[in-house]
C-alpha cells in the first residue's frame, strides 16, 4: 500500500469538515515529494498519525511541503519515535555545527536543528505518542542545548580576538546564563520565548592588542548571543529571547558581575523579582562559578521568616493581569485568564515565597513538584492538589496545541470556527462545544481554589485596582479607568500628579527600602482617599506632604503599617491643607496620628504645664540646643492637637484661642525658668533672688494678651524687672550688675523663642510695645515703665494696655504690674479728645492696611472688621475706667464688652452684636488659616454684620 493509499484510508477518521483539506494536502504532498522521500515513510504508526498531525499543525504541514526530506529523515533515523531523543541533543548539534567557521554558518545550523526538533516534538504530542512531561522536557532541553552551543562558539571567537578572562586564581571563566520562568523550571511551552539573565564572577582587564575590561568583553559576548538566538533570518529564528528581567530592566546593563548582582538584590530589587527568581536556574555558561551566584540569590528568594506579604504581591500581580486582559477583551486566555495556568503557578509560588525559607522541600522550580510537596506538608488538601494538577496538565496541553498550530506565541483560544474544530480534534474531543465545556469546568475548578487561597473579595479587587494606579505608567489606560471608577473628578490630572510624584527628585532619591514602603503605602492611600468628598484635592495635598518627607522612611512606614493613622491623616488633609503643610514642616508629629484619642483632646492648661515639665526634666539645664528642640516639639505637637480638634469640630472657636494661648504661656514659663538658670549658673543671681526666676515679669499684649491667639500669631511682649538697685552685682563667679543680668535674661528669652532651627522658630517675638519701641531698652524697670505710661506714652499705647496681661514671672511683680495697669487705665481723659485720637489712629491704620478692592473683605482691617470692634472697645474702656476701675479686670474683648454692658456704657444689643461679629470673624479667620488661605473673605460675606459694625463705629466714634 502506497503512502497515499494509507493516508486516504486514515482520512476516514477525520471530521467531515476536514475531508476536503485532506484530499488537497495529499495532492500537494505528492507534487512536492520525490519518490525516495515517499518510500521512506512506510512506518504504519507514522501513516496512521500523519493526517491528524498535519491537520492540527499547519506549522508541521507547511514544513513537510517546503522541506519534503524532513519527515523521511526523522522516520528513518528513528528520532520521531524516540522518547528520550533530548539526551542526544548536545551531540547531534555539536556534529551539525562542527564545520561552522563563522557566525552565519552557526546561525543557519541552529535554526535548521530547531526546526527539525520542533516538528518532531509537536508530531509526537499531537499523535499522542508523548505525554506532557516529555514535551516540556524536550522543549526545555532543546533551548538549553541551543544556548550552550551558541555560547561556546561565540566565547571561543571572543577569546581568540581579545584574550581569555581569568579569575583571580588564574582559572579561565565564562558567563553564567540564568534561565527564568518556564525555561528555568523545565516547563518550556511550545512557542515560548526564553527569559535570560547574564552574570559574570569577577571584574578584570584583558591585556590584548586592545585593552578591554571583562565587562565590555562579556557585554559584547551577550549581545552576540542574543542576536544569534533571536534574529530572524531566511531560516527563521532559534528562540525569541527576552532579557528584560535583568536588574534594572531595559535601563540596566546587559550583564553584571556577581558583586553588582548581590548588591542589587539586597537593596534595589522589587518584590515581583522574588517571584521571578523562584524558577531561575543556570542553563548555560560557567557552572563552577554559577554555584556561587545561586547561593547569593537564594536568601533573596527564600526568607528565613514566614513572609505573608507574598500573598499581597501575587494578588496584585494577578489583578493587574486580569485588568489588562479585560481591557483587551482577552479573558479567554488559557495562561493568564481566570482559572488559567498562571493561577495554578501563583498558588504554588505563594506558598513557596511565604514558607520556602523554613520548609526547604518547597524550594522547587517545577509547579507539579511544588503541588506534591504542599500535599505532603498538609498545606493543601489532597483533593485540591489533585484538581490543580489535573487542571495544570490539561491547560498546558491546550496551550501547546494552540501554539503548535502555527508555531505562534499565543495563549488565546481561537475564535475562528475551523481553528476551534482543529484544537478540539487535536485534544480528542468530538467537537468544540464538548471541549469548551470541559475547559470551562477545569478553569472554574482552578479559579475556585485560587480564590480560596488568595481570598479575592470585592475589597481586594479595589485594593488591587489601587495598586495598579500606583504601579502603572503615566499614560496607562487601565490606571485612568481605575481612577475614574474610584470616583476622582479629574482622573487625568490625578494620574499625572501621581506620575509626577513618582518621578520627583525626592522620590527618585529614596532607598530601595523606602521605595518598598512607598509601594505598600500608596495603594492604601489611593483607595482610602477615594472615599473622601474632595478626593482630588486631598490626594494632591498628601502627595505634596509625602514628597516633603520622602527622605524619612520611618514616617511613611508608620502610615503603611497603621491603617488608622493613615485614615486620620486623610481625614485631616481633606479638611485642611494647613495640616499637611504643618506635618511637612514638622514630620515628627506623624507619631501623634497613632493615638486618635489624644489627637482630638488638647491638653488643659495645667496638663500642658505638667507635660512640658516632664519633657524638659530629660534635658540638661545648660543644654540650650536640646532645650530649644524639646520646646519646639512640644509646641508643634500641641498645636497639631488643637488644629485637629478644631477641624473635626470638637472644640469651638473661643476655646481654640484658649488652647493656643495656654500652650504659649506654658512655654514662656519654662523659657523664663531655663533662661534664668542658665544665666545664674554663669553669673549668679541678683541680690534677694534665688535659683528660680524672681523680680522679673513677662507681659503679653495684642492677641496673646487678649487670650485670642491664632495658629500663626506672633507674641507681643514686654519684659519688666523690679530690682531696687540695678547696679547691685550678682553673686556668681562672674558677677554682673542686676540691670545687666535682667537685660541678658530678656535677650536669652528672645533667643530661645525666635532662633531658627530645622524645626522652625518657637514664636516670633515682637518687643516693639516696650517704652520707646525699638529704640528703648529691651528690659524696662517697672518704675520707669509706669512713669513712661503716665507721662510719655501715646494714646495708642494706652489702647494696647487694655489688652496687656501678665503671663510669666514673679507673682510679686505681677501684682505691681496689674496695679500700674489699673492706675494708667483709670487716668482721667477728655472723652472728645480721646475719641479723636483713637479715631485718627484707626483711620491711619485703615488707609495703610485695608485692601482697596471692595470685593475683598479683610477680616481685621476693612471697614466693619475686627479692628473697628477692638477700637470701639478700647475707647470705651479708656473713657469709662476712671468711673468704673473694674473695667480693667479683663483683657479679652468678649469679657470687656460684658463689662461695658454691665456698667451701662453700652446697650446690651450693641454689646451682643459686636460680640457676635467679633466671634464670627475670628471663627472664619481660624478656618481660613487651616485652609491655607489669607484672613480675608469675599466682599459680599458678612454683609449684614459689617453694616451693623460700621453703624456702631459711627455711633460711638464720630
Amino acid at each position: 500500500m502506497t503512502l497515499f493509499d494509507s493516508l486516504s484510508q486514515h482520512s476516514a477518521h477525520l471530521p467531515d469538515a476536514l475531508q476536503a483539506w485532506a484530499g488537497d494536502f495529499c495532492a500537494r504532498l505528492a507534487e512536492a515529494s520525490a519518490p525516495e522521500h515517499l518510500a521512506a515513510l512506510g512506518d504504519d504508526r507514522f501513516r496512521a498519525s500523519a493526517l491528524k498531525v498535519c491537520a492540527c499543525s499547519q506549522f508541521i504541514g507547511d514544513n513537510w511541503l517546503r522541506h519534503p526530506g524532513l519527515l523521511p529523515e526523522l522516520v528513518s533515523s528513528g528520532d520521531l519515535f524516540a522518547p528520550l531523543r533530548r539526551q542526544d541533543y548536545a551531540a547531534a548539534l555539536a556534529s551539525a555545527t562542527a564545520t561552522a567557521d563563522a557566525e552565519p554558518a552557526l546561525a543557519r545550523e541552529l535554526r535548521l536543528f530547531r526546526r527539525r526538533e520542533m516538528v518532531r516534538i509537536a508530531w509526537r504530542d499531537l499523535a499522542g505518542w508523548s505525554d506532557l512531561d516529555e514535551t516540556l522536557a524536550d522543549l526545555t532541553a532543546l533551548a538549553e542545548t541551543c544556548i550552550q552551543t551558541a555560547l561556546d562558539f561565540l566565547y571561543r571567537q571572543a577569546c581568540q580576538r581579545w584574550g581569555t578572562p581569568t579569575l583571580a586564581d588564574g582559572t579561565p571563566f565564562n558567563i553564567v546564563v540564568l534561565g527564568m520562568g518556564k525555561l528555568g523550571a523545565w516547563e518550556l511551552n511550545y512557542s515560548s520565548d526564553i527569559d535570560l539573565i547574564f552574570a559574570y564572577a569577577e571584574d578584570g582587564v584583558l591585556n590584548g592588542k586592545k585593552e578591554i575590561s571583562y565587562e565590555e568583553f562579556f557585554t559584547r559576548l551577550c549581545r552576540s548571543l542574543v542576536k544569534m538566538l533571536d534574529e530572524i533570518t531566511v531560516d527563521g529564528f532559534v528562540f525569541r529571547t527576552d532579557v528584560r528581567l535583568r536588574p534594572f530592566g531595559d535601563s540596566g546593563p546587559l550583564i553584571m558581575n556577581f558583586d553588582g548582582m548581590e548588591q542589587y538584590y539586597l537593596t534595589q530589587a522589587r518584590e515581583w523579582e522574588r517571584y521571578a527568581m523562584i524558577k531561575a536556574r543556570q542553563v548555560a555558561g560557567d557552572f563552577a562559578s554559577g554555584k556561587q551566584l545561586a547561593a547569593m540569590i537564594k536568601p533573596f528568594v527564600y526568607r528565613r521568616y514566614l513572609d505573608y506579604g507574598a500573598f499581597e504581591e501575587l494578588r496584585s500581580l494577578k489583578f493587574q493581569i486580569t485588568q489588562e486582559l479585560r481591557r483587551k477583551d482577552r479573558m479567554e486566555n488559557v495562561k493568564l485568564g481566570p482559572g488559567g495556568i498562571r493561577e495554578v503557578e501563583f498558588i504554588g509560588q505563594a506558598f513557596q515565597l511565604i514558607r520556602g525559607g523554613q520548609d526547604v522541600a518547597l524550594q522547587q522550580r517545577e509547579i507539579q513538584t511544588v503541588l506534591d510537596v504542599l500535599r505532603e506538608l498538609q498545606l493543601m488538601h489532597d483533593d485540591d492538589v489533585a484538581t490543580l494538577k489535573f487542571g495544570y496538565r490539561f491547560l498546558r496541553r491546550v496551550e501547546n496545541h494552540i501554539q503548535q498550530y502555527q508555531d505562534k506565541q499565543t495563549h488565546d483560544l481561537p475564535s475562528e470556527p475551523r481553528a476551534q474544530l482543529l484544537l478540539a480534534y487535536s485534544l480528542d474531543f468530538a467537537d468544540w462545544d464538548e471541549f469548551k465545556r470541559e475547559l470551562d469546568r477545569v478553569r472554574a475548578s482552578v479559579h475556585e481554589i485560587f480564590e480560596q487561597v488568595f481570598s479575592l473579595s470585592d475589597q481586594d479587587n479595589k485594593r488591587q485596582s489601587a495598586r495598579l494606579v500606583w504601579t502603572a505608567g503615566a499614560d496607562d489606560e487601565q490606571a485612568l479607568e481605575a481612577l475614574a471608577d474610584y470616583g476622582f473628578a479629574d482622573p487625568v490630572a490625578m494620574q499625572k500628579a501621581i506620575a509626577d510624584f513618582k518621578e520627583s527628585h525626592a522620590v527618585k532619591r529614596m532607598t530601595a527600602k523606602g521605595a518598598g514602603v512607598l509601594d505598600r503605602l500608596m495603594p492604601k492611600l489611593i483607595e482610602q482617599v477615594a472615599g473622601t468628598e474632595q478626593a482630588d484635592t486631598t490626594l494632591l495635598r498628601i502627595l505634596q506632604l509625602f514628597e516633603a518627607v520622602s527622605g524619612r522612611n520611618v514616617y511613611l512606614a508608620l502610615l503603611a503599617e497603621n491603617p488608622d493613622a493613615l485614615q486620620q491623616l486623610i481625614t485631616l488633609a481633606a479638611a485642611s491643607p494647613w495640616i499637611c503643610e504643618y506635618l511637612a514642616q514638622y514630620p515628627i508629629l506623624f507619631d501623634e496620628l497613632l493615638d486618635t484619642r489624644s489627637l482630638y483632646e488638647p491638653l488643659q492648661k495645667q496638663a500642658l504645664r505638667d507635660d512640658l515639665q516632664r519633657a524638659l526634666n530629660k534635658v540638661d539645664e545648660q543644654d540650650g540646643e536640646q532645650l530649644m528642640i524639646a520646646l519646639r516639639q512640644f509646641k508643634h505637637l500641641n498645636v497639631l492637637r488643637v488644629a485637629a480638634a478644631d477641624i473635626m469640630g470638637a472644640i469651638p472657636v473661643m476655646i481654640v484661642s484658649d488652647y493656643l494661648t495656654w500652650i504659649a504661656e506654658a512655654i514662656l514659663e519654662q523659657v523664663l525658668d531655663r533662661a534664668w538658670r542658665m544665666l545664674a549658673a554663669k553669673h549668679g543671681c541678683p541680690p534677694g533672688t534665688g535659683p528660680g526666676p524672681a523680680d522679673f515679669a513677662i507681659v503679653a499684649f495684642g492677641k496673646f494678651g487678649g487670650i485670642e491667639l491664632g495658629y500663626g500669631s506672633d507674641l507681643d511682649l514686654v519684659f519688666l524687672y523690679g530690682s531696687a538697685d540695678g547696679n547691685a552685682a550678682t553673686d556668681g563667679e562672674k558677677p554682673i550688675g542686676s540691670a545687666q543680668f535682667y537685660l541678658r535674661l530678656g535677650q536669652k528669652i528672645r533667643h530661645i523663642l525666635d532662633t531658627k532651627m530645622l524645626s522652625g522658630i518657637l514664636y516670633e517675638a515682637d518687643l516693639r510695645l516696650r517704652p520707646n519701641g525699638d529704640s528703648g531698652l529691651l528690659v524696662t524697670h517697672i518704675g520707669h515703665y509706669e512713669a513712661y505710661l503716665r507721662d510719655e506714652a501715646w494714646t495708642w499705647e494706652h489702647q494696647a494696655l487694655v489688652r496687656g496681661r501678665f503671663v510669666a514671672g514673679d507673682p510679686r511683680l505681677q501684682a505691681d504690674y496689674e496695679a500700674i495697669r489699673a492706675r494708667i487705665l483709670a487716668l482721667p481723659r477728655d472723652p472728645a479728645e480721646l475719641k479723636t485720637q483713637v479715631r485718627k489712629m484707626r483711620e491711619k491704620m485703615r488707609d495703610n492696611l485695608a485692601p482697596k478692592d471692595p470685593a475683598v473683605f479683610d477680616l481685621k482691617h476693612s471697614v466693619g472688621g475686627i479692628a473697628d470692634i477692638e477700637f470701639i472697645v478700647q475707647y470705651s474702656v479708656l473713657a469709662g475706667s476712671a468711673r468704673y476701675p473694674d473695667l480693667a479686670t479683663y483683657t479679652d474683648n468678649v469679657r470687656l464688652l460684658a463689662g461695658l454692658q454691665q456698667h451701662g456704657l453700652m446697650p446690651a444689643a450693641d454689646a451682643a452684636l459686636l460680640k457676635q461679629a467679633y466671634c464670627a470673624y475670628r471663627d472664619f479667620g481660624h478656618h481660613q488659616v487651616l485652609q491655607g488661605l489669607s484672613a480675608t473673605a469675599d466682599g459680599a460675606e458678612f454683609a449684614e454684620l459689617r453694616r451693623e459694625v460700621e453703624r456702631l463705629w459711627r455711633q460711638y466714634m464720630l
